[in-house]
């Protein structure tokens, strides 16, 4: 596969097709066209879709003070996005200490430059939010506060000298202390959701359709069928005839040549419920 059009800070991928036009006795024609290669990452696989969760929690010291602590839990429903969704993000943070803190989002991009042994990485902010701020004992809760992704390249991860990723990092700005982060991956595909869910829900879910619909059709209980002498009395069993009615019927529905081949298992009983 080739990688991804990237246009990077140490590095680049590229393409282009070149094309000449030899003629007799005159100098050729060149043409160089540049073009675009998307290697398409599909997020409707069970693990793009797969939810990613953390908890963190620090305690502040100063000097022989120490402050209660501050804990960080967050949650987004999958790992793929695409360009333009937005990410719906949902945290609890609690600040036990004695300071005022701020619970912040942001999107990361990391590029990493593979050449001669050597690597470089850059990293550079794609989006952001910020919080309310929250004083000593207080809570916040982000009930799927929405972060949206602006149009950014999608992620490289097969290049063996390039590399793209992303991630949502939830963090709570501390004044004079390192802040409390928490760092969810991310990966950005070509291939939006699909509007019913993955494949594998989908086909899950029809199975469990299909067992709801067998569970209501089945009977609780199964019922033996009717005994053979119900059916044909003793006078016919030794005539070797069937009840006069239920023969003219059967004659009347199978007219034609077919009724002289079935005639000879006509009067066989039914099986026995324990043979069923």
């Amino acid at each position: 596969p080739l990688a991804t059009s990237f246009e990077g800070r140490h590095g680049s991928v590229r393409y282009w097709v070149k094309a000449e036009l030899h003629r007799p006795w005159l100098l050729p024609v060149k043409l160089k066209k540049e073009f675009t290669v998307f290697e398409h990452i599909d997020i409707n696989t069970p693990s793009l879709l797969s939810p990613q969760a953390g908890t963190k929690e620090k305690t502040l010291c100063c000097w022989l003070c120490t402050s209660g602590p501050i804990s960080l839990s967050a949650k987004i429903e999958r790992k793929g996005y695409t360009p333009g969704e937005s990410i719906q993000i949902f945290a609890e943070i609690e600040n036990c200490s004695s300071r005022m803190v701020v619970p912040k989002a942001t999107i990361y991009q990391t590029q990493a430059f593979y050449a001669k042994g050597k690597m470089k990485e850059v990293r550079q902010l794609v989006a952001n939010l910020c919080g309310e701020s929250l004083s000593s004992g207080k809570t916040e809760t982000w009930n799927g506060k929405q972060l949206k992704i602006p149009p950014v390249s999608p992620s490289i991860l097969d290049c063996s000298i390039i590399r793209v990723e992303y991630s949502l990092m939830v963090y709570v700005d501390i004044p004079g202390a390192v802040d409390l982060f928490l760092n969810l991956p991310l990966v950005i595909g070509t291939i939006p959701l699909h509007p019913f869910g993955s494949r594998t829900s989908s086909v899950s879910s029809q199975g469990s359709m299909n067992m709801n619909w067998l569970d209501l059709t089945l009977p609780e209980r199964l019922e033996a069928p009717p005994s053979y002498a119900d059916v044909v009395t003793e006078e016919n069993r030794e005539s070797g005839l069937a009840p006069v009615s239920a023969f003219d019927d059967f004659q009347r529905a199978l007219q034609g040549p077919s009724v002289a081949y079935i005639q000879e298992f006509r009067f066989l009983p039914p099986p026995l419920y324990s043979e069923v």
